[in-house]
């Protein structure tokens, strides 16, 4: 199963990038693939005017059609995700999720943004139809502290829940039968 890391962050490095990598490097060694798209890579000018004719924009909404499952994430500013990625996201069609299993993460500043989440980035998700959005994983810089040496260093509180995160994904994405995926990329 292919897994596409969603990258929201406008800024590099971002403690968000860093959350993903775990993710995604915790889903390779289950075996499945992973592939990254940072949302603020692709070419302002076509994402500000929607252009889906762009072929970088092209190539990214296509990313998206084509993945089994997608961690989404973004930092949290003013009580809402990043504009970079509501930019992308309003370029999917309606479907644009549909038969996906979805992954939110999100980084803040304090604990009070936790709620963006909820309230701002998973009605967007679920207005393009995926299968299923999974618990979010909310997490303050101060609880994924960066090691130049080790890493990103998680919280045990923060560990736990990634640790969860990535085992219900992972479950999910095996009851996906071979023979629903075939029928859904076929279509």
């Amino acid at each position: 199963m292919t897994v596409l890391l969603l990258g929201g962050s406008p800024s590099s490095p971002s403690t968000t990038w860093r959350l993903q990598q775990l993710v995604g490097e915790r889903l390779a060694a289950l075996g499945h693939r992973t592939g990254a798209l940072q949302v603020r890579e692709l070419p302002a000018l076509a994402l500000l005017r929607a252009d889906v004719r762009d072929p970088a924009i092209a190539d990214a909404v296509a990313r998206v059609r084509d993945a089994d499952a997608i961690v989404i994430g973004t930092p949290v500013y003013k009580a809402s995700f990043s504009g970079v990625l509501k930019a992308f996201l309003d370029l999917l069609p309606q479907d644009g999720l549909a038969d996906k299993l979805v992954l939110p993460l999100a980084t803040g500043g304090s604990q009070s943004h936790m709620l963006a989440l909820d309230y701002a980035l998973r009605p967007v998700l679920a207005s393009l139809a995926p299968r299923h959005i999974l618990p979010s994983i909310f997490a303050t810089s101060e609880q994924l502290p960066w090691d130049p040496e080790l890493g990103l260093r998680p919280a045990p509180a923060i560990a736990v829940r990634i640790a969860a995160g990535v085992a219900q994904l992972h479950d999910d994405l095996q009851r996906i039968t071979p023979a629903a995926h075939v029928l859904a990329v076929a279509a």
